[in-house]
């Protein structure tokens, strides 16, 4: 099965496995694994910013943000996409009692005179805007990367009006990749930021969210809290600091592949529409979603839908460019 539907199921590589093998570990309760506590100083080296935590998921980091920023009651601005609302099973609510306005057009990405009318007045009547969230790379919008000048616009513009600014960056790095960017970048205009190993990266398990020492402090009383704490997870932290070595530049590989799946696509009788990937992600919009995903399975591809009629692939480590050209062929007989 060549399996297209997402970048979470990657299997760890060779060298992935020999770290896990190899790792030194302990109790992370007790802050005395060294590896995770070596993957969490890494990270918030590699972005400059003062700590991180280690977790089991991006939607635990993305909460426990929100959790930590946010009194219930509160609200928060996001794009209508925004992975936080859409597909977090309503934690928003559910974990910090917050509500959510949302703006934003079919690209995942918001714009700052967007963002600016949804600024609740200074008004009881009206809940308190408290944190402004993006996503970069936006999933639902196809992979989409903001242009760096947006994102430091809307971090003056919540400075200026005391939110604090979040980024979900589960797929950031191929967001880095595809825009040269730096990690120093993001970690110097924003609050809290949530980075996903899993994904792209290639690790089985985990997400680090990274902020200021007292923010991780309050993050670490969040995430007992929500069930979160573990113990020997040295063995998955040595897969992060693997992949931190070895698997970013080579996103570029799955960006290139993804940019063949769209050109046939695009070229593909069944095909109405195809968003232009930056990064991993293929979405394309067809007549009847569910009988292409059933002729690609029944040539052992398997994809996703996203929404009605709207398709997803997506390229990654375990996806090679053997499996993209018999892709291809399936994409032209259909």
């Amino acid at each position: 099965m060549i399996d297209l539907r997402s970048d979470t199921g990657t299997r760890p590589t060779e060298g992935m496995l020999k770290a896990m093998f190899n790792a030194k570990v302990g109790d992370d309760i007790f802050d005395d694994d060294p590896t995770v506590n070596a993957l969490q100083e890494k990270t918030a080296t590699l972005f400059g910013m003062e700590d991180a935590l280690f977790c089991a998921s991006g939607t635990m980091t993305n909460q426990i943000a929100i959790k930590v920023h946010t009194q219930p009651g509160d609200e928060i601005i996001c794009h209508k996409y925004a992975h936080i609302y859409n597909y977090e099973g309503g934690g928003v609510m559910f974990n910090s009692g917050c509500s959510v306005k949302m703006t934003g057009d079919d690209s995942g990405l918001l714009k700052l005179d967007e963002v600016i009318p949804l600024l609740n007045p200074d008004d009881i009547h009206f809940p308190t805007t408290r944190m402004l969230e993006v996503e970069n790379t936006a999933n639902k919008g196809g992979g989409t990367c903001y242009d760096f000048s947006e994102l430091e616009k809307m971090s003056a513009w919540a400075k200026e009006n005391n939110l604090a600014y979040h980024l979900d960056g589960a797929r950031v790095f191929n967001a880095m990749v595809a825009k040269g960017e730096s990690p120093e970048q993001y970690g110097a205009i924003f609050d809290s930021i949530s980075i996903c190993l899993s994904k792209g990266l290639g690790c089985p398990v985990g997400s680090l969210i990274l902020g200021t020492k007292d923010f991780i402090k309050q993050a670490k009383r969040v995430r007992k809290k929500f069930g979160g704490g573990w113990r020997q997870a040295g063995f998955l932290a040595a897969t992060g600091i693997y992949a931190l070595d070895n698997h970013i530049e080579r996103l570029a590989e799955d960006h290139a592949k993804a940019k063949r799946l769209a050109d046939a696509l695009q070229n593909a009788s069944f095909v109405k529409e195809v968003i232009a990937p930056e990064t991993n992600i293929v979405i394309f919009k067809v007549e009847d979603g569910d009988r292409i995903i059933q002729k690609f399975l029944e040539n052992n591809i398997s994809i996703i839908a996203m929404a009605n009629n709207m398709l997803r692939m997506v390229t990654h480590l375990d996806v090679s460019n053997e499996q993209i050209d018999q892709t291809i062929q399936i994409i032209e007989s259909i």
